[in-house]
């Protein structure tokens, strides 16, 4: 808690607006899409997210790209995506304190910057080494997780790019789904995975963390 305390003290006195959309009920969605539409606010708030960004490094690394296996890149990620989780955060829907604290101590606009600021940074993957493995992942995802994530793990904006993900942490989200532990509460994860062996995700992950 006192950790918690201590990161929403940095991210206040990290960050300097120029707007003030601080209404806890602000649609976030059609607020990406007004400051969008503004080349001014959007570059402000892209400046605002660099600067929050600052307090996010400390688990995902600089520009989003995690040095730790099991914490997410979030470099390159789409926007809609984001802009979910954070609602799930914020709504109990996913459930981590620390990510919660540090949310909910952000206002709309500081939302809109972290999403405007990590969606345009370029992920840097890591690439498996074993072609074997990376053959077999690519052959289970052409059959499955194409549908959703498209062609190349990018997908087409609702759902999360999952291109050049960190390994640990795909691993570990998709054995939680099969388990049907995780709070996301995503059906189509729920079914996609039931019927996955420990082999199968080795293979996806191994071939999912290679695409760039």
């Amino acid at each position: 808690m006192a950790s918690i305390r201590l990161l929403a003290a940095l991210l206040a006195g990290l960050c300097v607006f120029t707007t003030t959309a601080t209404a806890t009920d602000v649609d976030l969605t059609a607020r990406l899409k007004l400051v969008k539409s503004d080349t001014a606010l959007s570059e402000s708030l892209f400046k605002t997210g660099r600067k929050v960004a600052a307090v996010c490094a400390h688990c995902h690394g600089e520009g989003g790209n995690s040095v730790n296996a099991g914490i997410p890149n979030l470099a390159g990620q789409n926007p809609a995506f984001l802009i979910e989780q954070l609602r799930k955060f914020e709504d109990g829907r996913r459930s981590n304190e620390f990510m919660q604290g540090m949310i909910k101590a952000m206002n709309s606009d500081e939302k809109i910057g972290i999403v405007l600021f990590y969606s345009s940074q370029k992920v840097t993957p890591k690439p498996a080494l074993n072609t074997a493995l990376i053959a077999k992942g690519k052959t289970y995802y052409d059959k499955i997780c194409w549908r959703c994530h498209s062609e190349d793990g990018r997908s087409d904006g609702q759902f999360a790019r999952i291109a050049g993900q960190q390994p640990e942490y795909l691993s570990m989200m998709l054995k939680r789904y099969r388990a049907g532990s995780i709070m996301v509460g995503d059906p189509l994860m729920a079914a996609s995975t039931r019927l996955m062996t420990d082999e199968d995700i080795e293979a996806v992950v191994a071939y999912v963390t290679s695409i760039p």
